[in-house]
């Protein structure tokens, strides 16, 4: 029987950037380029979960460009973050039609951390909305989710490309999208830029090693879009197609060299 390369995708946080995760899938599927796997960690799990359940990428860009964030922001007087994340949680339950994750079509995984233990919380059962909307936490801005005991906050605080998590999954090959620049040529000028780009700068030296870990890391050029610009939505998948066109053809050349390899050619 002739092996196939399972592929994997790692989808990573940014806020309003990672939009540019919606610009890759389209490219992937316009190469029918296959996925198998899929972990997500913040926005990218938002991304990621839309995708698994199959929303078309067309309807995905469309609702990203044109939802009002008064459909999903919901501000409150600082306690533990100013949204209460509310109306997110039940945007999410809508569109994924109160699915759980593990009734998705794609095996797929949800990155959220364990404030008070420091630790990678990944969910791979339970219900969509309660996953996401733990993994969007970004702290300071969302209020945290408290479930099962702990407080739980932001994938990204601990893992914000889960690569490793895609490969414990089953993946042969990983396909990393990171989009958060390495050096960022935006004005501070809210606290949502001030506490993400805190957020960026701690989390590249822990990931600089992961990277590593992936067969193909596809990095769009977004240095001047804010982390909070979500009127910017449209260029953001853009720059996240024409980063992925690129990569397109070695891509193809790694599962194609996993196959000869596997299958002895």
């Amino acid at each position: 029987m002739t092996a196939r390369a399972k592929v994997g995708l790692a989808l990573g946080s940014g806020g309003a950037r990672g939009m540019a995760h919606i610009g890759v899938l389209k490219v992937l599927q316009q190469a029918n380029i296959s996925v198998d796997y899929v972990a997500g960690s913040s926005i990218g799990s938002l991304v990621g979960v839309l995708f698994a359940d199959g929303l078309d990428l067309e309807m995905m860009e469309s609702l990203a460009t044109h939802l009002k964030r008064k459909y999903w922001l919901d501000l409150t007087v600082p306690k533990f973050g100013f949204v209460t994340g509310t109306k997110v949680k039940e945007l999410i339950h809508f569109l994924t039609k109160g699915k759980h994750i593990e009734d998705l079509p794609l095996t797929t995984a949800v990155v959220a951390t364990d404030l008070v233990e420091g630790k990678r919380v990944v969910f791979r059962s339970g219900p969509i909305d309660v996953a996401v909307r733990s993994s969007i936490s970004i702290p300071g801005i969302f209020e945290p989710v408290i479930l099962d005991g702990r407080t739980l906050v932001d994938g990204g605080v601990v893992d914000r490309i889960p690569i490793t998590v895609v490969k414990e999954m089953g993946a042969d090959i990983v396909i990393a999208v990171d989009v958060v620049p390495k050096r960022s040529s935006v004005q501070i000028r809210t606290i949502f830029d001030v506490i993400t780009q805190t957020l960026n700068v701690m989390e590249r030296e822990i990931l600089n090693q992961k990277l590593l870990a992936a067969d193909v890391l596809i990095h769009p050029d977004l240095a001047d879009i804010s982390p909070s610009a979500f009127s910017r939505v449209s260029e953001c998948i853009q720059r996240g197609e024409e980063a992925a066109v690129i990569q397109v053809e070695r891509i193809r050349s790694v599962i194609n060299n996993w196959e000869e390899k596997q299958n002895g050619g």
